[in-house]
């Protein structure tokens, strides 16, 4: 067995259960749109609501978890809140769970599934 397969330290320990959370936080339909969305940037939650089609209520409860998370952060603009994505990693993440998704339903083949049927 190869070591970096292996835990070998209570940090990488700290960091699965870390990264156990984030991809729990990740699992709901309308926080992948919303990390899809401030991907191209930063938008207010009225924009957001519009993009997911979901009430702004129900968009800033969802928004408000992905900043206790760390994944966004807010700029204030008068009585407007505006997030955008604190780094590339949270979209780059909901984008290699959808590659894998259109894998896991057929929708595109498996690099594996394409090589052999050269």
């Amino acid at each position: 067995m190869h070591a970096h397969s292996q835990i070998e330290s209570a940090n990488d320990a700290e960091l699965i259960d870390v990264a156990a959370e984030l991809l729990t936080l990740l699992a709901d339909p309308t926080r992948l749109r919303i990390v899809l969305a401030l991907a191209r940037g930063e938008l207010s939650v009225s924009k957001l609501a519009e993009i997911v089609d979901r009430a702004p209520a129900a968009v800033s409860q969802h928004l408000a978890k992905l900043r206790l998370a760390r994944l966004v952060h807010t700029r204030h603009e008068g009585n407007r809140v505006h997030y955008s994505l604190v780094d590339e990693h949270p979209a780059l993440l909901v984008r290699e769970a959808l590659r894998q998704a259109e894998h896991s339903t057929g929708l595109v083949p498996a690099p594996n599934e394409q090589r052999s049927a050269r």
